[in-house]
């Protein structure tokens, strides 16, 4: 029993080399995945059927207590059976395929044992597509496991010949050489069998696990590259920018030379052959202009291939990498090597998803360009509303003025000529302090005094220390000039318009109150969060001064009407006392 143990577990070892070939192909991991189709589990069960097959020939031929150690066999003489290790492919094949691809192998392994003949051979041939059934509805219960733990499939394992053994009992005759030779070969299949199971699922997990460890470690690699040069391509594809990518890329890629190029020009070259590798040559070899059209990336394997004209370049080999922005390529990464030996296929993966990260964080930081451009001309035409309709007013009043008194109409076109120039002037920013929206505030009222006389007076309510807070331009005086034209129509005189700025924790309050005729609820409601156009123009600069506050400033600043108790309206919000450029 011993010796035939050793004989067995030293066959073994050829079949460790099979597994070693096994395990190396890439489709087994659509078993792993648990990707099944009738196709790849077709294809998988005569995989596995002929490793069984294969576990047959690596056994010994048994006559009574006598073993031969040949390997080849054709057919066995009645009175023989064999030891083997054919139910390890079965196994296999039913733990990673389940029941159907179990079943398969067993069928194909069962019926190369039954075609050897020999007076087991009924049994041996009908217990490999039963301990493949078996076996693939077993390993439904580790479902959760995508390859199944070595101790687990030790036990399996165990299992698998014991079962083997019974049916040889059961169909095998004469019974007395039946039983002879269950126990001449029953423990060493057991022992054999299961551990080599277990090896396999070791070597698997192994397998994957350094597979893993190498993927991680290489996309970890290039998170950190395009963490690096991220920031400089960002700043716009120039001459210096291609400079300082080429030089980290060398570094951190650990490659010969790198070249960075434009969709026309060479911008920079670091390392070997930067002597006629040179900045402004033209983009012209085929791999390169090939990158270029279809945003692949692109494997130069021979000098030949990267068409260098200079005799003693020793670049030899090297991967072009296109990266794209808004969907279209911009520019080529080209990674050189000595050798083309030194390209392995890790370094393809790598440059692929390099050339993919480098895309995305691109094409993302075009987008947020686009959507800041897009809310800074949002802006500039909601300010750019306001004016127009403050400029028919004023002009209608130096029409009037200019019949009626044209040294005051003269006045009131000089004041309109400052108002405007400080007008075209804060409509250039997003935001201002608010001093200066108090000076140009102040303007504005300067050629409202002349169009409405002794009609209402401005109280001022200021706070210092605020002066440098920061507040849309053009948001005074609409809110004003509503309050003048609305609140105020009703009153010829004696009307008051409070303008009140006070800090309140990190927040600057900002009210306006007039003691005019107030505003109906559904006008509060809707001043400011609608558009409200009238013959008058009520609503519309409301409205646009409450979206350029939310938009800047989130919905916390929008505005807020309501009816003063002892008569008039009161329009009130806040901005943050600190706004950063970077927050616009």
């Amino acid at each position: 029993m011993e010796t035939l143990t050793l004989v067995l577990l030293e066959r073994m070892g050829l079949l460790l080399a099979v597994t070693f070939t096994l395990i190396q192909i890439r489709q087994i991991r659509q078993l792993l995945d648990r990707q099944f189709s009738m196709l790849t589990s077709l294809t998988f069960s005569f995989m596995f059927g002929l490793f069984g097959i294969a576990g047959t020939y690596a056994g010994v031929v048994v006559t009574k207590d006598t073993f031969s150690p040949s390997f080849w066999m054709v057919r066995l003489m009645e009175q023989e059976a064999i030891a083997n290790s054919s139910l390890v492919g079965v196994v296999i094949g039913g733990l990673l395929g389940g029941p159907l691809v179990g079943l398969g192998a067993g069928i194909v392994t069962g019926i190369h044992l039954y075609s050897l003949g020999g007076f087991a051979a009924l049994p041996m041939g009908l217990s490999a597509p039963l301990t493949g059934l078996l076996t693939g509805w077993v390993a439904r219960f580790f479902s959760d496991e995508r390859v199944i733990s070595p101790a687990k499939a030790l036990f399996i394992g165990m299992f698998a010949p014991i079962l083997q053994m019974g049916l040889i009992l059961i169909f095998a005759s004469p019974s007395d050489t039946a039983i002879r030779l269950v126990n001449t070969i029953g423990i060493p299949m057991v022992i054999t069998n299961s551990v080599f199971i277990a090896i396999f699922t070791t070597m698997i997990r192994l397998a994957l696990k350094e597979e893993e460890r190498s993927a991680a470690f290489e996309a970890e690699r290039a998170l950190k590259i395009a963490e690096l040069i991220l920031p400089h391509l960002k700043r716009g594809l120039t001459k210096q920018t291609a400079e300082q990518t080429a030089q980290i890329l060398k570094r951190e890629m650990q490659v010969t030379a790198v070249t960075i190029t434009d969709t026309q020009y060479i911008l920079a070259h670091s390392g070997v052959g930067s002597g006629h590798h040179e900045p402004g040559e033209r983009v012209q070899t085929q791999l390169s202009l090939l990158a270029l059209a279809t945003g692949k990336v692109q494997v130069a394997h021979s000098r030949e291939q990267i068409q260098c004209p200079h005799a003693d370049c020793p670049l030899r080999a090297g991967i072009i990498i296109p990266f794209c922005e808004a969907g279209r390529v911009v520019g080529l990464i080209k990674l050189y090597y000595q050798r083309s030996q030194q390209i392995r296929k890790i370094e393809e993966v790598v440059a692929q998803g390099l050339g993919n990260l480098i895309s995305n964080q691109l094409n993302l930081s075009f987008a947020e360009k686009m959507t800041s451009l897009m809310k800074d001309a949002e802006l500039r035409l909601l300010q750019a509303q306001i004016n127009p309709h403050f400029l028919f007013n004023t002009l209608n009043s130096i029409v009037t003025l200019i019949r009626i008194d044209p040294s005051l109409a003269r006045h009131m076109t000089i004041q309109l000529s400052v108002f405007m120039r400080l007008n075209l002037k804060m409509t250039t920013m997003q935001l201002v302090p608010i001093h200066q929206e108090l000076d140009h505030l102040q303007a504005f009222l300067e050629i409202v005094k002349i169009r409405f006389a002794d009609q209402f007076s401005v109280v001022y309510e200021t706070q210092e220390g605020i002066g440098e807070a920061m507040i849309p331009p053009l948001t005074l005086q609409p809110l004003i000039e509503n309050s003048i034209q609305h609140g105020l129509k009703a009153k010829p005189s004696g009307g008051l318009i409070l303008i009140s700025l006070r800090r309140v924790g990190e927040e600057v309050h900002i009210a306006i109150e007039d003691n005019g005729e107030g505003l109906s609820e559904q006008q509060i409601e809707q001043l400011g969060a609608v558009n409200l156009p009238s013959a008058e123009g009520n609503g519309i600069g409301v409205y646009n001064v409450n979206q350029r506050l939310v938009s800047l400033f989130g919905t916390g600043s929008r505005l807020h009407y309501a009816n003063r108790e002892e008569g008039g309206t009161r329009v009130f919000f806040s901005v943050p006392i600190h706004h950063h450029k970077g927050d616009e």
